[in-house]
């Protein structure tokens, strides 16, 4: 028997957010007390996952590459790139995802847009 690693199961739930599975991912991957601190809507899974859907909706044709993932005991930090099919250089996203019983228990985000130039030749990723 094999089982899944957290890094695993984290970049999976958000690689099937992004690209608009929202509903199976949290039904696969998100605990019910899931709780997250997007500043932009309440902090219940119900209100986050409607907003990854109606995100989803509204830019079906956005990228999401996922570039590191870190485990750590019950944590796992994802950075990534998004890339809205309306922007030029989207944006670098950390995500952070603590796990409680084999699922998502809690997660944040730290979202920065990619600038056009930069002084640090190693760019963002």
């Amino acid at each position: 028997m094999t089982t899944t690693s957290k890094k695993d199961m984290a970049a999976t739930f958000l690689t099937m957010c992004a690209s608009g599975s929202v509903r199976e991912a949290y039904t696969r991957y998100v605990r019910e007390n899931f709780k997250h601190h997007n500043p932009q809507c309440p902090c219940d899974r119900h209100s986050l996952m409607e907003a990854m859907e109606k995100s989803a909706l509204e830019d079906p044709n956005k990228s999401f590459q996922i570039r590191k993932v870190i485990e750590c005991t019950d944590s796992v930090a994802v950075l990534s790139r998004l890339q809205p099919s309306k922007v030029d250089l989207g944006y670098a996203v950390v995500h952070i995802l603590k796990f409680e019983g084999g699922k998502i228990a809690e997660m944040w985000e730290v979202v920065q847009e990619i600038p056009e130039e930069s002084p640090n030749e190693l760019g963002m990723f």
